[in-house]
Formats: structure tokens, sequence, C-alpha cells
């Protein structure tokens, strides 16, 4: 892994948002703001880049996002798409089955699996991507104080070291985990819901006498299921299973006695622990995601249990979600009203995530599972996620047929071919052009309007674009959700309005 950056604190004074967090959440967040021209700074407690495995998958819409950013091409090298389970029963393998099968029923997407990546191979795509974009990590950093006013934020920070300083930024996001010192700094409250969910280590190991064509679960050794998946790009393997309050700190000598005891390999097997986390899961909201000038993400938003494989994706999309929010806001004066959005989105989706992952938590990963996971399919992906009840969707078009997708709702990635495109043009998909920190007005079987400079125009006649969204004009976001459906051009130019988007 290569050396931390070495930030230039004194050239980094002069910020519009500071970060507190360099997990994906903040990286993520931090990427989308300097595409966009926005001066962030990430600050992060500890003294280097997390090197666990952690948050494994990304579901097929947190890849989207991900392309959007430009690091997937570099993820999709660095994984491998979600391997065949195998059950062991007796030393003995006893068949082979799939966690999760695609749905034939999800939107089409150019990234229809889940793809597992080690978690501290993506943060550092993510960080890779962001130092390109001129971004900063400023390692062994921790919050200590913040206050704010109408006007802005300050913040003191507390170096490993001992020296303080005291950055005043425009806006400040809390992506600094379940333990959130952004989160308990502003007084707001965790909201636990669901019951207790049992305790459980996971670990990276080295091991000897395993294909990694598989990810192997002996699911009937003493004291619960063991689970070892194989970790893309690397000779490790994660380790998941249940354990009991007297695991709260795992060695290496206990990780070995784990796998000999509840699997068939022996404890010699086990050439190296690289890592070891425990955990007690909960399921937790906060009470709300914006305080004035200040906003959490990720864990410091919500926590929940790593069933279906949630935690790192949902991070993301708050991240993807708030970036260009605030780039309005900073950058074309967009009224400060359009990041209430945030929460008014982003808390009953995370809300639907976490009842989700509680109830594949306790159902584990066992194949007799296989048809109450099916059933959710379609929801872990991320791609059914919609905004339609959001203050930003505006769905003004009367009598609307059941299958046509509205104003909130994600915008379908399918072929289309230009009003103008001659017969023997390839088609393109709808992604490409929405690809970047821009507006999109599709007029799909309508004649455009003129626009703003940032927004895009693409004149769709007919085909399955068409057939998908209906008549009329589709202001897409720049986080590829349809902000606005009409037949009327004049409620553009009130959306303009909202955010920031008229011109001066």
């Amino acid at each position: 892994m290569p050396a931390d950056p070495s930030p230039q604190a004194e050239a980094r004074d002069a910020v519009d948002v500071l970060i507190v967090g360099a997990g994906p959440t903040g990286l993520t967040l931090a990427v989308d703001l300097a595409r966009r021209g926005v001066r962030s700074f990430i600050v992060e407690a500890a003294d280097r880049q997390f090197t666990g495995s952690r948050g494994l998958s990304l579901q097929p819409r947190t890849q989207e996002a991900l392309d959007d950013l430009g690091v997937m091409d570099a993820l999709r090298k660095a994984g491998r798409p979600l391997p065949p389970m195998q059950t062991w029963r007796n030393g003995c393998r006893e068949g082979e089955w799939r966690l999760v099968e695609r749905d034939p029923q999800a939107p089409v997407s150019r990234y229809p699996v889940q793809w597992l990546v080690p978690q501290w191979r993506t943060q550092q795509i993510l960080q890779d991507r962001l130092l390109a974009l001129g971004g900063a990590v400023d390692y062994g950093t921790r919050l200590t104080a913040l206050h704010q006013s109408g006007q802005q934020v300050q913040a003191e920070l507390t170096r490993t070291d001992g020296s303080r300083r005291t950055l005043n930024m425009s806006y400040l996001v809390g992506a600094d985990g379940g333990h959130s010192t952004v989160r308990e700094a502003l007084g707001i409250t965790m909201k636990t819901e669901g019951g207790a969910l049992h305790a459980a280590v996971v670990a990276d190991v080295r091991l000897d006498g395993l294909d990694r064509d598989h990810w192997h679960m002996w699911p009937d050794g003493p004291g619960g299921e063991l689970l070892l998946c194989p970790l893309p790009g690397t000779d490790q393997f994660q380790l998941t299973a249940p354990v009991g309050d007297e695991d709260s700190d795992p060695c290496p000598q206990r990780i070995r006695e784990l796998i000999a005891t509840r699997t068939h390999l022996p404890p010699t097997a086990v050439t190296d622990v690289q890592w070891t986390s425990y955990y007690k899961p909960r399921t937790a909201l906060a009470e709300r995601f914006r305080d004035g000038r200040v906003f959490l993400a990720g864990d410091a938003a919500h926590v929940h249990p790593p069933g279906g494989g949630q935690g790192l994706n949902i991070g993301v999309h708050d991240a993807y979600n708030l970036g260009w929010k605030l780039g309005q806001v900073l950058r074309d004066h967009a009224p400060d009203t359009l990041l209430d959005s945030y929460d008014a989105e982003r808390r009953p989706a995370a809300h639907d995530v976490l009842d989700l992952s509680a109830q594949l938590y306790r159902l584990g990963r066992k194949p007799e599972g296989s048809r109450e996971r099916a059933r959710h399919r379609g929801r872990l992906t991320l791609l059914p996620v919609h905004y339609r009840d959001s203050p930003l969707s505006t769905e003004a078009r009367e009598q609307l047929t059941p299958t046509v997708l509205q104003a909130g709702d994600r915008a379908p990635d399918l072929e289309y071919s230009p009003a103008d495109a001659a017969a023997h043009d390839t088609p393109r998909k709808l992604f490409e052009l929405l690809a970047g920190p821009h507006f999109t007005l599709l007029a799909v079987d309508s004649t455009p309007p003129p626009v703003p400079p940032a927004v895009r125009t693409l004149q769709v006649t007919g085909g399955a674009l068409a057939q998908a969204l209906g008549t009329g004009l589709f202001l897409i976001r720049p986080d590829s959700h349809i902000g606005l459906a009409t037949q009327n051009p004049a409620h553009l130019e009130r959306y303009y309005t909202k955010v920031g988007l008229a011109a001066d």
C-alpha cells in the first residue's frame, strides 16, 4: 500500500467544506466536490488509511455512482463478482449455490451484479482519485470542537502530536462513523430500532487448504456458522462468524481456534492473521441528518448490521446525494434551502435499508434462506431507490400509466437514438450522456426549449427510452434521478430557480 498523503495544512485553510472522516463516504463526497471546483478538505483521526476488508460488496447502483465519479474502471480491475457459495459438512463439500440470484425484474444497469472489492482497496482507489483532482486528506487529525453561526462553521482540529488549529468553512460534514464526534457535538440522538442482534467477528486471514473460486461456509460448527470469502486481488480470505462477548478482543490465536473448531481445517492451516474486528451490530437512525450548516452521512447518520451487503453502499449514496447539492449552493448560488432535501431524501432511504439489513442479518447466509433472500434481491441492488416524495421531485404530468417512470425515480440507462441521428448511427446508453456534474434535459417526443448553459439537452423520438418515460420534458439531476417531469416548458424556469440554474 502506498504511503499516506502528506497534507499541506497551511495551504488548506481556505475551504468551503470540511469533511470529518476518510472512509468511503467522506472520500466519495470529497471526490464529487473536487470535480465541481468546490474546495473541500478531509481530516481523519486515524494515523493512516484503513487496512481491513470490512465493506466488501458494491451493489449495482453504487457501481453506477462510482462510475460517474471516475473510479469504476479501477474498481473492476481490483475486484470480482460474488463467487458461488460452497457448503461444507463433516469435511466434505455438500454442494454449491448462489447467495444472491440475479433479479430478472431489476432495472437495466450496465453493472447488473454485486462486485467484491476489499474496503481498504476501495478507499485507496477513491483517495487516489481525490489526490489526482487536487484534494487532500489530513491523517492523525481529529475534530475536538465545532461552533456554527448563520454564516459559517468553525472547527477546532487537534493533531496526534497535540498541535491545534482552527478552520472556518461554509459547511461541515460528519462522515466519522458510528461513534461520530460530529453527531455528539451537535447533540443529535440515534433512535435504536429492532431487537438485539448477535455479535460477530470479522478477520482477514491467509490460509491453506481452500480453493479461491468459492465463498466457503460451515453452517453447523459449535458456536455457530463460519464463512471464508476469498478477497479479490489478494491471497487472503475474509472470515465472518458469530461469537459471544468473550471474543470482544479477538487475537490471532482466537481466530485460529475458531477456524479449527468450526471447520475441518487445522489451526496450522492459518498462516497469517492480517486484521481482526469484533462488532455488536445494532440498527439505529439519527433523528436528523442536518443541523444548520452541518450534515451527517454514512455510519454517522445510520448504523445497521451487514446483512445484504448494504453498509458501505448507503454511505456512498449519502455522499452522492449531498455532493451535487453543496456544489449548486456554493458554486451556482442555489438557495440554501436546497440542502434541506438531503435529509428529506436520504433518511427515508436509510430507514428502508436498515430494516432490510436487520432482516437479512437474522436470516444468515445459509442455503435454506435462499427463498427469503430472493424476495429482497431487487431491493439489494439499490436500483429501485427513489425520491418521489422529495420536495425536489416535481411530477407535473397527468393520467400516468402505472409502468411509466416518474419524477424522483432513477433515470433508466436504456439505449437511445437522438432525434437527428442517422440510420447507421450506433445507439448509445443514456448514462453515457448523464455522466458528469451537470443537469440534463430530455425532450421525449417533444421539442426542447432553450436551456441554461449548465444544462445538456437531448431530443429523443420513440424507442425504449420513450416507452419507459412517456412523452414530455425531463430534467435529470446530476445524480441521475428525475427532478422534473412535465409537458409544460414554463415549469422548467421555476425548477431552475430552485436548484441554482436560473440565469443571473
